[in-house]
C-alpha cells in the first residue's frame, strides 16, 4: 500500500481544506490545463505548417537533385547520364539549366529566372498539375513554347496562345562588349508564350520554363548543366538511392533529397518551434508557481498532521513525499485536462477550420494542424520536471518540521 499517495489524495479530495487553499490549488490547475493546452495547439500548428511547405515544394522539387558542390554548373556527357540512369532506383533523370536573364514582352521587361528541361521533365509529375492557364507542353508540332509564373504574366501582362506576341529573352554572351554594337553583346532569342503555373509566389514570381535546347542555345552552355532532378523508382527509398548516388558521383556533385532543397527554410521553421516550446514551457513554469503557494500553506496548514505521522514513525521521505505527490496530482490533473483540451481543439481545427489564415494569398484557408505523439511526451515531460522544481522546497520544509513543537 502506497501509504504517501493515499495520503496525498485524501489532502487533495478532502472538502475540509481551508477555503483559500482550495482555491489557489485549484488556479494552479486551471494554469496547467490552458498552458498545456496552448502548449500542444502550438507546437501542432509549427508540425502543419512544417508539412505545408513540403506540400507546397513537392510540385516543384524533385525527389533527388543533383548539383555541382562548387561553381554553378557541371559538364556532362553521354556516359556520365548513363551512369546516373543505371544506378539502382533512379526512375527518370531530367537535365536542367538555369540561370537569370532579361524578359522583354512588347514594352515591359524584368529579370527572370529561366529554366531550361529536358523533355521528360513532366514524366516527373510536378509541375504540369500547377497550370492554370494554356498548356504545360514546350514543343508542340516543332514549335517552342514557354510555361510562365503567373507573378511573371501579371508584371509583364503577358496573353498565352498569342501567336503574333512572342516573349524575348536577352543573356550576356561570352565576348568582350563592343561600345559600336551594344545589342550584339547579348543573345538574343524569341520563344510564344504557352501556359501560366500558379505553385507559389516564390516560383511564380521569378520562373519561367523553356525547352533544354533553347536554354542550351540563348545561355551558350553546351553540355553543363547546372542540376539533374531525379524521380525514385517505387519500392525504393528516398536515402537509399541518395546514398547510392553519392558514393557513385563523389565529393565533386552533392544530392540533395526535397527537405535538404529547403534547408534554411525548415530548419527556421524547427527553430521557432523550439524557441516556442521554451517560451510556453517558462509560461507553464509561472502558472505552476501557484502549486508552490498552495503546498506551502497546505505544510503550514497539516504541521499538526505531520507531527503525529513522525510520532507514529513515518520517515522524513515519506513525508517529503507526501507533499510532492500532492504537487504531482495537481500537475497531473491540470495536464490531462489541457493535453485533451488541446486534442480536441486541434481535432476541430483539422475538420472544420475554426482559426483562418487572413491572407487572400494564402495557399490554405484555414491554419493547418498536425498532432505528433513526440509532442504530448516532451510537453509531459516538461510539466514532471516544473512540478518537481516548484514541489521539492516545501516537501522538504514538511519533513523538516519539529515534532515536539506541533504536537
Amino acid at each position: 500500500m502506497n501509504v504517501p499517495f493515499l495520503i496525498a489524495k485524501r489532502y487533495f479530495f478532502s472538502r475540509k481544506k481551508r477555503n483559500i487553499i482550495s482555491i489557489i490549488s485549484n488556479i494552479a490547475m486551471i494554469g496547467v490545463a490552458v498552458g498545456t493546452m496552448a502548449l500542444i495547439v502550438v507546437l501542432s500548428v509549427f508540425n502543419g505548417l512544417e508539412d505545408l511547405i513540403r506540400e507546397i515544394y513537392s510540385s516543384f522539387d524533385p525527389d533527388l537533385k543533383v548539383s555541382a558542390a562548387e561553381g554553378k554548373s557541371f559538364e556532362t556527357d553521354t556516359e556520365f547520364m548513363n551512369r546516373i540512369r543505371r544506378t539502382p532506383g533512379v526512375a527518370v533523370v531530367s537535365e536542367v539549366i538555369e540561370d537569370n536573364a532579361l524578359l522583354r514582352y512588347n514594352d515591359r521587361q524584368m529579370v527572370v529566372k529561366i529554366m531550361g528541361v529536358s523533355d521528360n521533365f513532366f514524366k516527373q509529375n510536378r509541375i504540369d498539375s500547377a497550370v492554370v492557364e494554356g498548356h504545360s507542353q514546350l514543343i508542340l508540332d516543332g514549335t517552342y513554347y514557354a510555361l510562365i509564373g503567373r507573378g511573371v504574366q501579371y508584371q509583364l501582362s503577358i496573353r498565352p496562345g498569342n501567336q503574333f506576341e512572342p516573349l524575348q529573352f536577352l543573356y550576356p554572351r561570352n565576348t568582350k562588349f563592343n561600345p559600336l554594337n551594344p545589342e550584339g553583346a547579348f543573345n538574343n532569342l524569341s520563344i510564344l508564350p504557352g501556359g501560366i503555373f500558379a505553385i507559389e509566389r516564390q516560383y511564380d514570381d521569378a520562373y519561367v520554363f523553356v525547352p533544354l535546347n533553347f536554354a542550351e542555345q540563348l545561355l551558350e552552355y553546351g553540355s553543363r548543366r547546372t542540376s539533374l532532378e531525379i524521380k525514385v523508382k517505387q519500392g525504393y527509398e528516398a536515402e537509399q538511392v541518395k546514398s547510392a548516388l553519392q558514393q557513385l558521383l563523389g565529393k565533386q556533385f552533392k544530392v540533395q533529397n526535397s527537405d535538404e532543397q529547403h534547408t534554411s527554410l525548415l530548419r527556421a521553421v524547427k527553430v521557432e518551434k523550439l524557441f516556442v516550446f521554451v517560451t510556453f514551457a517558462f509560461i507553464l513554469f509561472i502558472a505552476s508557481l501557484n502549486i508552490f503557494f498552495s503546498l506551502s500553506m497546505l505544510v503550514i496548514d497539516k504541521k499538526k498532521d505531520i507531527a503525529i505521522l513522525a510520532s507514529m514513525g513515518a520517515t522524513a521521505s515519506t513525508i517529503r513525499n507526501i507533499f510532492l505527490l500532492e504537487g504531482a496530482l495537481v500537475a497531473c490533473i491540470g495536464a490531462a485536462y489541457g493535453l485533451t483540451t488541446g486534442m480536441l481543439v486541434c481535432n476541430l481545427q483539422q475538420a472544420f477550420g475554426l482559426v483562418s489564415m487572413g491572407m487572400a494569398t494564402s495557399v490554405v484557408e484555414a491554419y493547418p494542424v498536425k498532432m505528433q505523439v513526440q509532442d504530448f511526451v516532451l510537453t509531459g515531460l516538461a510539466i514532471i520536471i516544473i512540478t518537481l522544481l516548484v514541489s521539492i522546497r516545501p516537501a522538504r520544509k514538511a519533513a523538516a518540521l519539529s515534532v515536539t513543537e506541533n504536537l
